[in-house]
């Protein structure tokens, strides 16, 4: 077995430590500080960097390089002086809690399935899972539910480092070939796994395992994970969401999808028979203009842009107008007017570009139509558009 010196291994519950200072650089916004011990975990496989203090100093940031681990504070510390160190326990455990949950996922889907995991992100909010296999959502509820199972059984959870010889006999995971000293953590019937992060002891620790998303990526899956503390309060603000839903559709809990379709069904009811009235409007509208014309500027309030190219299509194709605009505002930006535009005679998307520079707009389309914003008074656009169009 290999016994390593840093705190982080020997006791991952180990939140405050005394160490001297070998050295301290000067580095990009503060001072890179090397110890002769440390409980600080460095960023690596996927886990972030603890954060804390030495003595008066903020720890921002830990990695390993080829002198050690590497500590970069916001304040430079004395050479070979002795300093109190402290860990952030609350960003520790909550790490520690993602990755043991992790690896209860990878190693049962592994054992499910067969996938690997390639790849693994922590991040402040969600841990993020790559598999190279593709799952339902139905297969991953019932993998979640087991891990949960292995958190209810509260295993222990250990970390060794196993010589050469003995990593023979472990069938282990690994996304690489490895050589020199390696760290196995093994949770009883979920998971054995070569590992050089932090984890709680027992797998009850990790509190709650909750499965967020899963989409395709890369012919694989992807699976947004939080667990523990990070898992209640997912959970926590879901209820009180879902709570709002149930006041507002007057339904009881488990019903507000059902409220929801209901009332997105008689919304696009409504819309539907809007849109229509708003269609039968433009085509009398549309009647009222003169034959012959060249250029008509309209403006609109909350017309569907389908009823709006109608529109503008009848005006052109009866001889209306060679040229017809359409100016509509949507959305809460009120510096923001929508145009549409459509012409028989003109190259529109030289236009496009000239309009969206003179009006500071955005968009573009097809030499007979385009479609985008401009973001100036309405005024300075009609006129605009008068002299450009005309």
């Amino acid at each position: 077995m290999k016994e390593f010196e840093e705190l982080f291994y020997k006791d991952p519950y180990c939140q405050e430590f005394d160490a001297k200072v070998l050295s301290c650089t000067p580095a990009e916004d503060g001072f890179d500080v090397l110890l002769s011990d440390t409980a600080f975990y460095p960023e690596g496989g996927g886990q972030p960097s603890d954060i804390g203090t030495l003595d008066d100093a903020h720890v921002l940031h830990v990695s390993r390089t080829g002198d050690g681990v590497v500590h970069h504070a916001d304040r430079a510390l004395e050479v070979n002086s002795s300093v109190h160190g402290a860990i952030d326990w609350n960003v520790r455990f909550d790490h520690m809690q993602q990755h043991s949950g992790e690896h209860i996922m990878s190693g049962l889907i592994h054992h499910k399935f067969g996938y690997e995991n390639v790849g693994f992100h922590m991040g402040p909010d969600v841990t993020l899972i790559d598999f190279d296999g593709t799952m339902t959502w139905e297969q991953i509820k019932e993998i979640e539910l087991e891990a949960n199972g292995i958190v209810w059984r509260n295993e222990v959870i250990e970390a060794a480092f196993p010589t050469a010889e003995e990593r023979t006999a472990i069938p282990y995971r690994s996304k690489k070939e490895l050589s020199g000293d390696v760290r196995i953590v093994t949770i009883p019937n979920a998971d054995v796994c070569a590992c050089c992060g932090t984890h709680v002891s027992r797998t009850g620790e990790i509190g709650l395992i909750k499965a967020l998303s899963a989409v395709r990526h890369h012919n694989g899956t992807r699976i947004e994970l939080v667990c523990g503390r990070r898992a209640y309060f997912d959970d926590v603000e879901k209820t009180d969401a879902g709570n709002r839903i149930m006041n507002l559709l007057s339904c009881r809990r488990y019903e507000t999808a059902e409220a929801v379709e209901r009332l997105q069904n008689s919304s696009l009811a409504k819309d539907r028979t809007i849109n229509a009235m708003a269609d039968q409007t433009l085509k009398i509208k549309a009647d009222t203009y003169p034959a012959g014309g060249s250029l008509i500027i309209d403006e609109e309030t909350g017309i569907d842009i389908n009823a709006l190219r109608s529109f503008c299509t009848k005006l052109i194709k009866e001889n209306k107008a060679e040229t017809a605009a359409v100016l509509f505002a949507q959305g809460s930006a009120e510096d923001q007017i929508n145009y549409l535009i459509m012409s028989n005679v003109r190259n529109l998307k030289e236009d496009a570009r000239v309009l969206n520079e003179q009006l500071n707009g955005r968009g573009g389309g097809r030499p007979d139509a385009i479609q985008g914003t401009f973001r100036a008074p309405i005024e300075a656009i009609r006129e605009t558009l008068s002299e450009r169009l005309k």
